[in-house]
């Protein structure tokens, strides 16, 4: 006797991916903070201390989105074209960007910052008797940018090796040239396919943009230090400095997974 299937209506189906897609780790993440921030304002002198930290810190937030935004977007134009090289047929080419790739994968980020704000800038001021002289802000987002750069150069080169061989070889033979079907017919598809990688990557670089505090430079977690150092209240210090973190943090998952849902949905 043959049993039965039964099958879920599609509507119980949508009902059960948008109770999946709810992002309910925020609702978690809300409730934790709104029971820490009823105690911390049930104590007045903890939330004056709490006030006095988080106006000294703020002007740290704006340095930080800075440094990450740049950072990202020197990354994003290294590690394409490194990607490409890698990919390249040409030996030089290749081995060149292999030994980036692995040079800096092997480096902690904060010896690379490090280098990048007491190495390079010295050196390039010197060889250029200091007609050239970076700030060390601009030290430290190079040297953020060429760190990740490696690593998103990966992504698009995956990225790049996911799309069939007859894509760009039907682009060929409609007369575009490589770069045209590079642009026009891979990149498009290899993006789509990438895109989760690179906003990983993206918050990622917004939390390794504290690195740049030991370059002295007054992003948040330097201004958090600063602050516990002149007050000496290191809780209510830390405590605004994880805040602020994850709350650019879980924008930016925001954004990012809502700019992903549209490109999954075809812009709809």
């Amino acid at each position: 006797m043959a049993k039965s299937i039964s099958v879920a209506p599609p509507q119980s189906n949508r009902m059960q991916q948008s109770i999946r897609d709810f992002p309910l780790w925020i609702v978690i993440i809300a409730v934790i903070l709104a029971v820490g921030g009823l105690y911390a304002l049930s104590k007045p002198e903890i939330r004056g201390y709490y006030a006095n930290a988080l106006s000294f810190i703020i002007p740290g937030a704006w340095i930080t989105l800075q440094v990450t935004f740049l950072s990202y977007l020197l990354a994003l134009i290294i590690g394409l074209f490194v990607g490409l090289m890698r990919l390249s047929a040409n030996p030089i080419l290749f081995h060149v960007a292999t030994v980036y790739v692995e040079v800096m994968r092997g480096l902690p980020m904060l010896v690379i910052v490090l280098y990048a704000g007491f190495v390079v800038r010295p050196l390039l001021r010197d060889a250029t008797g200091g007609l050239i002289d970076p700030s060390m802000m601009t030290g430290a987002i190079v040297g953020l940018g060429v760190g990740y750069g490696a690593f998103l150069s990966e992504v698009f080169r995956s990225g790049i090796q996911s799309i069939s061989k007859g894509q760009i070889e039907a682009a060929r033979s409609l007369g575009m040239t490589y770069t045209q079907a590079m642009i026009h017919v891979i990149l498009p598809q290899a993006i789509r396919i990438i895109l989760p990688p690179l906003g990983n990557d993206l918050i990622a670089l917004l939390k390794d943009s504290a690195l740049v505090a030991v370059l002295a430079i007054p992003d948040t977690l330097q201004l958090g230090r600063l602050w516990i150092s002149r007050t000496f209240r290191a809780i209510e210090g830390y405590n605004t400095v994880a805040l602020f973190y994850l709350g650019m943090t879980v924008m930016l998952s925001l954004i990012v997974g809502m700019i992903e849902r549209r490109v999954r949905t075809g812009g709809h």
